[in-house]
């Protein structure tokens, strides 16, 4: 995943969720994968599916049961 597409998926996030803070950032050594991340908060991943020519990009978020405690 290239820096162009990350910010069109930025972008596309943003939009999407009504937050200019969110962020997409490349992980070292990976070009198939990003992290995201909500001001300084790393929330997911977001991985790149290039299989048969049909590009998507799927975003994984693990929530805790401990970050759902009032």
């Amino acid at each position: 995943m290239d820096k162009t597409e990350m910010a069109k998926v930025e972008r596309y996030l943003r939009q999407t969720f009504a937050n200019a803070s969110i962020r997409v950032v490349g992980r070292p050594k990976k070009t198939d994968s990003a992290e995201v991340y909500i001001g300084d908060e790393f929330v997911g991943v977001l991985f790149l599916d290039d299989e048969d020519g049909d590009r998507s990009y799927n975003f994984t978020m693990a929530i805790l049961d401990t970050d759902l405690e009032d």
